[in-house]
């Protein structure tokens, strides 16, 4: 090594990194834990669909309870319930700890 390069840093100066937190698991454990509770969902049109989530199948078709759709982070309908077609679904997220 010429006098320019540091030396490589110890790797027993760094802390071991945190344990996994306890939310891992499948896509299939988190959507079976989800439903009864609040979520938020992505439509691939970017527009936000967030209330209780009812029930949901195989091809991601979700019904809603309690539904507010949100566009630009502006509530614009609410509606009692809600079903939206799988194939225009983003992703759905937990809007409530889990």
């Amino acid at each position: 090594m010429d006098e320019s390069t540091p030396p490589p840093p110890d790797i027993d100066a760094y802390p071991p990194p945190p344990p996994p937190s306890a939310s891992t698991g499948t896509p299939t454990d988190f959507l079976k834990g989800v439903v009864g509770k609040k979520v938020i969902v992505r439509l691939t049109s970017g527009v936000d669909y967030r209330g209780v989530l009812s029930c949901l199948d195989g091809y991601m078709n979700i019904a809603l309870e309690q539904t507010e759709e949100h566009v630009n982070g502006v509530v614009t309908n609410r509606y009692g319930d809600a079903f939206i077609r799988g194939n225009n679904v983003l992703y759905i997220s937990a809007a409530e700890p889990l």
